[in-house]
């Protein structure tokens, strides 16, 4: 009995090491990205303005110039499932287990298909891509639609609010 205890401890401190590593730089990452200001609300109301709406994932955000470099403050590096909503005023992209991400109509400025983002590769033109502005920090926001209609839904309904500012 003995002779299987030690490697077993053993095996389960490495783990926890692990764990604990990674949690440590987690945290270090969001300490590092403190000057990321807070998410936008959405109006109550936005709703009531609803263009277009999709089931889906959230996928990640990212610095537009470092596109490897995920935003982890806001809870904005994990990834969830979530609903994206396209209405005139914005975009929300409403998210289970985590802040929502709202992207008010002025601070969109571009939306792009694209295969892959940090840690998540799909069939070409599966995710859709939000460039838009965060305070003074220019980010892109995937998300990937549960099929490809509503993923051209979104696309076409968020590219118009760019279209029209």
């Amino acid at each position: 009995m003995s002779d299987k205890l030690l490697p077993t401890l053993l095996a389960i401190l490495i783990v926890v090491v692990l764990f604990a590593l990674v949690w440590w730089g987690w945290r270090g990452r969001i300490r590092r990205q403190s000057d990321v200001p807070q998410l936008p609300q959405a109006p109550v109301d936005l709703l009531d303005r609803l263009v277009t709406r999709a089931d889906g994932m959230y996928v990640v955000t990212t610095y537009t110039a470092q596109p490897l470099e995920r935003i982890a403050i806001h809870g904005l590096g994990v990834r969830s499932n979530a609903e994206a909503i396209v209405a005139e005023d914005g975009v929300l992209i409403n998210r289970q287990g985590a802040q929502d991400v709202y992207i008010p109509r002025e601070q969109l400025r571009s939306v792009a298909t694209a295969s892959g983002m940090v840690g998540k590769f799909v069939e070409r033109d599966g995710l859709v891509v939000f460039t838009w502005e965060l305070g003074e920090t220019v980010v892109e926001t995937g998300f990937r639609a549960r099929n490809g209609e509503e993923s051209r839904e979104l696309e076409n309904a968020a590219s118009a609010l760019v279209n029209a500012h």
